[in-house]
């Protein structure tokens, strides 16, 4: 079976037959794979009225467990934006309903942001159907396949998440 990066790889290789296209191969396959999911999460997203930077910081305070809240500096951590994006992004998220800020008792001049009961009714119906949909990228994978897949991702990754 052919893909569009078998034919894109031969006409490099007819082109310019003195470099070695190799990492086309998978990295060009990486690339397509992520503007195709990219498409399909945007869409989730936008069916639950929420755009990309809104499900990453709702599900950041989301996996933290009750009582979902983190402070500013650790959810810039989580989402790797900077402190004015991010405060922007809690203003925006607090006028929505979706956050709230609350005092932080362990620090008399900082605030905690917090998952109101829309934001974590929101972000977990929208992380559920983001998995459904999902699903779909994945169906033509053993489950071992996946997992072999899974592992050779991580191999490449970590370095840059180090």
């Amino acid at each position: 079976m052919e893909d569009e990066v078998d034919r894109l790889v031969a006409a490099w290789n007819n082109e310019r037959p003195d470099l070695d296209v190799a990492p086309l191969h998978v990295l060009s396959r990486i690339s397509r794979l992520a503007r195709h999911l990219d498409r399909a999460r945007r869409a989730v997203f936008g069916a639950h009225g929420l755009e990309s930077w809104e499900f990453d910081v709702l599900t950041a305070l989301r996996r933290e467990g009750t009582p979902y809240q983190l402070s500013p500096g650790r959810l810039l951590h989580a989402t790797l934006v900077t402190s004015g994006t991010m405060t922007n992004r809690i203003d925006r998220l607090a006028a929505a309903g979706l956050v709230e800020r609350h005092p932080d008792p362990l620090d008399k001049r900082g605030v905690l942001v917090r998952l109101t009961p829309a934001g974590l009714r929101r972000v977990d119906a929208a992380f559920a159907d983001l998995l459904d949909r999902e699903q779909v990228f994945l169906e033509g994978l053993s489950p071992a396949q996946r997992n072999a897949l899974a592992d050779l991702l991580r191999t490449l990754l970590v370095p840059f998440d180090s």
